[in-house]
């Protein structure tokens, strides 16, 4: 066993490697999950008539396909059709996420879509954030979403964050607002500590239509489409685990009051 081909492959991209038992992702034992429909195992039905409906079917989110592979706890903080602004002004108080009983180890957030749509090109910069009082931020996506990574941070502050990127479909209206959506988690991931981009636009499968075939019902992911994106998204996390092992050598204390002082805290 040559433990430099595992930890030290400079060569490695996220997810060359695709995990069968969550990998490291495992060292996590309560997760979060912040997103929309496609966080939620939504499935898209249609009626003879032509109407259609959409039903949020946790049990098959990508957090819970995670929760399974790994034997860990996940939590869905998520809703089909979910923005940022919602979650922020009423979704997340209404539904107690802002709970301490609700602290995890980890959050996974994954959100945009709708955002997008909400606010096309005008996403915002990173000076819409107030570091220090979130009740300042700018109402614009980045202001919300550096809201959602604020609060939680006050509830866990060395919880470790994941951002996903929007995978990329192919060209359209929305290719530049989605590039641009990118750019912007990478900034979140400098300006606040332990926090990591999982780059779905850049190194998952574009989700052309080949891809739609197999993994989508309609216009949201099928069974084996949340399936897979569990698979891709504990991939990229142990990825990103065996690539800063540093920063991960104290997880177990998390949400304990307890530390090493000779370790990266």
């Amino acid at each position: 066993m040559n433990l430099d081909d595992i930890f030290n492959n400079e060569n490695e991209k996220p997810l060359d490697n695709i995990v069968t038992d969550g990998g490291y992702c495992g060292i996590f034992r309560t997760i979060g999950c912040i997103g929309d429909s496609l966080s939620s195992g939504e499935m898209e039905s249609l009626k003879e008539d032509g109407s259609k409906g959409y039903h949020d079917y946790f049990e098959y989110s990508w957090g819970q396909f995670i929760a399974r592979d790994v034997g860990c706890e996940v939590l869905n903080f998520s809703r089909g059709g979910m923005s940022v602004k919602e979650y922020c002004e009423s979704f997340a108080e209404a539904n107690n996420f802002w709970s301490p009983k609700k602290e995890c180890q980890a959050y996974i957030i994954a959100l945009g879509v709708n955002d997008i749509s909400a606010y096309g090109k005008e996403l915002g910069s990173l000076s819409d954030i107030d570091k220090k009082d979130w009740k300042n931020n700018k109402k614009t996506f980045v202001g919300y979403y550096a809201e959602i990574i604020q609060r939680l941070k006050e509830i866990q502050p060395k919880a470790r964050f994941f951002l996903m990127t929007i995978p990329y479909e192919g060209k359209n209206d929305r290719t530049e607002a989605e590039d641009l959506h990118r750019e912007l988690m990478y900034d979140l991931a400098e300006m606040f500590d332990y926090t990591y981009v999982l780059d779905f636009r850049k190194y998952a499968p574009a989700y052309d239509e080949n891809f739609k075939k197999k993994f989508y019902l309609g216009g949201h992911l099928n069974a084996a489409g949340y399936r897979l994106t569990a698979k891709m998204t504990e991939s990229y996390i142990d990825y990103i685990i065996r690539h800063n092992m540093e920063d991960f050598a104290q997880v177990a204390f998390i949400g304990t009051p307890f530390h090493n002082c000779e370790a990266k805290w």
